[in-house]
């Protein structure tokens, strides 16, 4: 396909470099917005009307534009307007605003990464039929440094409830558990946590998709489930040692019969951009209309093509 001008905003944080990275690689004009952008790019805060107002103008000249600013402000789509918008966030209410936002003619991806994104893909290459049950387990490296947005994504699920969950009653992030096969580490405990394939996914297939959390580190692992009890102590996590390694694995597996697909790497942030970058280039080639997820653009041999994404069939 042609080269691409791609608006990254975010671009100077760690998973919006990671895509500017990526885009470039591959031959594409990319250009920065942020209050401080590299030189070249835009100076814009988007949570001002001001800067929604240079993102409207500079997204009219854009063929995309890729969200990883964290700040999760809804209004973005709409300076945006019919110019595709890759939406680089974990939150299943904000992705859930998105997809009723769209603008006519234009299209939004929901969801371009870890967890929702890879994982999202891995649901769907199981095929599961109406009232089958699927397990999406995430785990995060414990050791990675994460932008303040990330952060507060983390204290932000204790004590919430899981959005619009399958279960017949309310649902807590991080207090119920359940055990998983983890990568080179045996059973490991995850906890019940708000990733959202099952509004992407899930919701629409009669499929019962459950996420669980859990990171890299044992202990980790544990003062999640300790904050998940004890919602008020949530703020500590902002301090909390970064004691594990910068790996993560999702995987996606199938209740009744057992299948499993699964995807990891080094880098959470890295991977992260790189897959948004997958993403705006496959929305424009596309020519998709609407509200669309990874799944719709990606398959797994897509995902094993990403570099440093490794994938594996038949193990969760």
């Amino acid at each position: 396909m042609s080269h691409l001008s791609v608006l990254v905003l975010g671009s100077r944080g760690a998973v919006g470099a990671a895509a500017a990275d990526a885009l470039r690689a591959g031959g594409h004009a990319v250009v920065g917005v942020s209050r401080r952008p590299e030189p070249g790019g835009i100076t814009a805060d988007v949570t001002t009307a001001r800067g929604r107002d240079a993102l409207a103008e500079a997204a009219r000249r854009a063929d995309a534009v890729i969200d990883a600013s964290g700040l999760e402000v809804t209004a973005v789509q709409d300076a945006v307007g019919a110019t595709p918008l890759v939406d680089v966030s974990a939150t299943a209410s904000h992705l859930a605003r998105l997809a009723d936002r769209v603008a006519d003619g234009g299209a939004v991806l929901l969801g371009a990464g870890i967890a929702p994104g890879a994982s999202t893909v891995l649901v769907r290459a199981l095929a599961a039929v109406p009232g089958d049950d699927v397990d999406v387990t995430v785990m995060l490296g414990a050791g990675e440094h994460h932008g303040a947005a990330a952060v507060d994504w983390m204290v932000g699920l204790a004590g919430a409830p899981v959005h619009a969950a399958p279960e017949a009653g309310p649902v807590v992030n991080l207090r119920s558990a359940r055990r998983f096969r983890a990568p080179r580490r045996g059973s490991r405990t995850y906890l019940r946590a708000d990733f959202p394939d099952d509004l992407l996914l899930g919701v629409s297939s009669g499929v019962a998709v459950r996420s669980w959390l859990a990171l890299d580190s044992r202990v980790a692992t544990g003062a999640l489930r300790v904050v998940g009890a004890f919602p008020r102590l949530a703020p500590l996590l902002r301090r909390a040692p970064q004691f594990g390694t910068s790996r993560w694995h999702v995987g996606a597996v199938h209740r009744q019969s057992g299948r499993s697909f699964s995807a990891w790497g080094e880098g959470q942030s890295l991977a992260t951009g790189r897959l948004a970058a997958l993403a705006a280039t496959r929305l424009v080639e596309q020519g998709v209309r609407g509200a669309v997820t990874m799944a719709d653009l990606v398959g797994i041999d897509d995902l094993a093509g990403v570099d440093g994404v490794g994938v594996r069939r038949g193990e969760g």
